[in-house]
């Protein structure tokens, strides 16, 4: 028995005897989880230096390294936000709707557990524990693959989740992390039918594109994120610089990261040579239309890769869009249906865009660096959705549930 289908069978075992556990003993299984991560804080780092090390050998760009790094900061944080999920409300068992009908029969539809979710995902150790505590939660079990990059963290959280749930009134085997990391394993999970109901993929878009071409188990689609500002013509400088740095600069490795700037010509004219400057003195690579590289030297021909790439680091393609209607155009040629922001006074202009833009999340004056399960008040996210089936946007708790209609009768027979 290979290894998936393995654990495949414990999870969808655990997954069955969850349906018993009270959000008292989930929330104390959490709290147990946050308290030995800070624990094994020690070992936490030198396995996760361990990756790091073996990053550094392979060439991983530095954009890589920062999303695998673990340091006590991070993980006083991965414990800070299991912690905020034991304070939200756990949605299993809410009572959806209530149908009494004629003859007596009482119709309820209940929040439910999914069942088992899998997860497959690049890089970032804290989705590791962001998966499991979020499943736990919500009554559900997990199985993990993560990349062979953070391996070792990996293994380790792992281990560290074990030991605090053997402490716990939840199953052990609730949480699974496939070791394999190899491409046949991930290939089998992705048909892994009989014992996963439904596959997150949370990376790149070639690992999300692959996930939902090859996958036959139901799949959410996250993550990739060519985010796009637009700056319009009424837009108050201050404000338009600081939210383009804010988005660009504040962690570009980050799928909410904006990765393409559109601006209004008018507004380029008076201001554009100076925001492109500050982008570039913070070491941002500018890639730019014809117009913009004849007013900006500096800045690099951009091709028609350019406007569709993710780039996850300090580049940036830059545009000139004359209204705001050839801007919502070029946003839904090639974004990812992520995250979206329009700079603005215009009302009339902010209106057209948050309604025309397709996206799960779309902004007037604000950063897109907000598209965020904890920014949202949901606590560690599963991850961000930009499918419209299911769940879109950031997924909590309720994004994690299913439905399950309770039907009480008194004999009633159908005639």
């Amino acid at each position: 028995m290979s290894e998936v289908i393995q654990k495949g069978k414990s999870a969808k075992e655990a997954s069955y005897s969850m349906t018993g556990v009270t959000t008292e003993e989930k929330n104390e299984a959490l709290a147990l989880i946050a308290e030995q991560l800070i624990m094994d804080q020690e070992m936490l780092l030198i396995e996760n230096e361990k990756d790091l090390a073996a990053g550094k050998e392979k060439g991983l760009s530095d954009a890589v390294l920062d999303r695998i790094m673990l340091n006590q900061e991070r993980i006083e944080g991965i414990a800070a936000a299991i912690r905020q999920v034991i304070e939200l409300h756990d949605p299993i068992g809410e009572t959806l709707e209530s149908i009494n009908k004629e003859n007596g029969l009482n119709i309820e539809k209940k929040r439910v557990p999914i069942g088992v979710v899998g997860i497959i995902y690049e890089a970032r150790p804290n989705v590791t524990v962001d998966a499991a505590t979020l499943t736990l939660k919500t009554g559900n079990a997990v199985i993990l693959r993560g990349s062979s990059s953070a391996k070792n963290s990996n293994i380790a959280l792992i281990s560290s989740i074990h030991r605090a749930l053997e402490r716990s009134a939840l199953p052990v085997n609730a949480v699974q992390l496939i070791e394999d990391t190899s491409r046949e394993t991930a290939r089998e999970l992705f048909r892994l039918n009989d014992y996963l109901d439904v596959l997150i993929p949370r990376g790149g878009k070639n690992l999300i594109d692959t996930v939902v071409r090859e996958a036959t188990v139901p799949v959410i689609e996250t993550g990739a994120g060519n985010c796009h500002i637009f700056i319009d013509k009424t837009a108050e400088k201050e404000m338009a610089e600081q939210i383009v740095l804010n988005a660009k600069l504040q962690r570009p490795s980050v799928c909410n990261a904006i990765e393409s700037l559109l601006i209004d010509s008018e507004w380029f004219s008076q201001h554009g040579s100076e925001l492109l400057e500050k982008l570039e003195e913070n070491g941002v690579q500018i890639y730019a239309d014809e117009k913009i590289c004849e007013a900006y030297p500096a800045a690099n021909q951009a091709t028609e890769e350019d406007w569709s790439s993710e780039y996850l680091g300090l580049s940036i393609s830059v545009k000139l869009a004359d209204t705001v209607e050839e801007a919502i155009g070029h946003i839904n040629q090639y974004g990812t249906r992520h995250s979206e922001s329009i700079i603005t006074e215009n009302t009339k202009h902010a209106e057209m865009f948050l309604h025309h833009v397709d996206a799960a999340a779309v902004y007037h004056n604000a950063s897109t660096r907000f598209t965020d399960g904890f920014e949202f008040g949901y606590g560690a996210e599963i991850g961000i959705s930009t499918q419209k089936l299911h769940a879109r946007g950031p997924m909590g708790l309720a994004a994690l549930t299913s439905s399950k209609f309770q039907i009480k009768g008194s004999g009633q027979i159908r005639n």
